[in-house]
């Protein structure tokens, strides 16, 4: 029966011995497993190690630490280098008879392998896989917004404070929005441009423009890019709600009186039909076209279900 490693303890060691002799046996743990699986060295040169640990102990543990050593080196038995194990391994732990150690010492070696370890990796699109399900149909959507001067839009705050329109100046508004064939109220547009640019050669601005469609029961439909005053445009539609959720696209503005009358044609994407209500033929545009009086007059049977007012 092999004999369990141990050492022999005397009353006078202090705590600051005992630590070292801990560190100490860590070390031989560890040099005996290292060079016992992973890096196997001749039997030969192990005693050299363990004489030079007996050098740099303490003189008040020479006599204690020699024989511990000596009993540890006598009961490993080291393999030749054809020895393969797993790369990590688990040692059993032992336990120290000395009071001061009482705790179980448990140590891990893990080695990494001595050839290049090869990482391959694939790059996968980021897109959603229910994309490939969203319905690229384009589907045409009219709409008419005609401010009514009933609604005190738009508000020009002038906050470059110069006399002239200026980089800055900030212009909400809200006016009232009509189907393309002007006979059903939808509901209201909101939002606000930001002037960019002043263009006095043609008599026009360049705003940024972000705003909304809404359209009652249905949801709403946001917009942002470009605004011109003195030519049509087109806008990036950048989302919605209810039936527009998810959608984008485009959508082209038409100035038929600035800025009193606009007219504008959605071309949506990513949604599923719209319903009949919304589809229709629209008016040609001019600057004549007025809504009709029942629309205008927001009547049962002329707006969408509980139109934005």
């Amino acid at each position: 029966q092999v004999p369990t490693p141990s050492i022999k303890t005397h009353s006078h060691i202090t705590p600051r011995e005992a630590s070292f002799t801990t560190c100490l046996f860590m070390r031989v743990y560890v040099y005996i497993y290292i060079h016992t699986y992973i890096y196997p060295i001749p039997i030969t040169t192990s005693p050299n190690f363990l004489l030079s640990l007996r050098r740099s102990l303490p003189s008040s543990m020479a006599t204690s630490s020699t024989s511990s050593l000596r009993t540890i080196s006598s009961s490993v038995k080291l393999p030749t280098a054809t020895n393969t194990t797993s790369p990590a391994q688990k040692l059993t732990p032992f336990k120290l008879s000395n009071p001061f150690l009482s705790q179980n010492l448990r140590l891990t070696a893990t080695a990494a392998a001595a050839t290049p370890t090869r990482i391959s990796f694939t790059c996968k699109s980021q897109s959603n896989s229910s994309d490939s399900s969203r319905p690229t149909k384009v589907q045409e959507l009219h709409v008419y917004e005609i401010n009514e001067r009933d609604r005190g839009s738009p508000a020009y705050l002038r906050l470059s404070q110069k006399s002239v329109n200026s980089l800055g100046d900030l212009v909400p508004f809200s006016n009232k929005i009509y189907s393309g064939c002007l006979q059903k109220r939808l509901g209201i547009t909101a939002g606000i441009c930001v002037l960019i640019r002043n263009v006095p050669e043609k008599n026009g601005d360049v705003y940024e423009a972000i705003y909304s469609f809404y359209f009652g029961d249905y949801g709403h439909i946001a917009v942002q890019g470009a605004y011109l005053t003195h030519q049509d445009t087109y806008l990036a539609v950048t989302g919605g709600t209810g039936i527009f959720e998810g959608v984008y696209g485009s959508v082209k503005l038409q100035q038929i009186v600035f800025p009193f009358k606009l007219r504008y044609t959605f071309y949506l994407k990513g949604i599923p039909d719209l319903p009949e209500e919304l589809l229709d033929t629209p008016v040609h545009p001019s600057p004549t076209v007025e809504p009709a009086p029942a629309a205008k007059a927001c009547e049962p049977g002329a707006t969408l279900p509980n139109f934005t007012d």
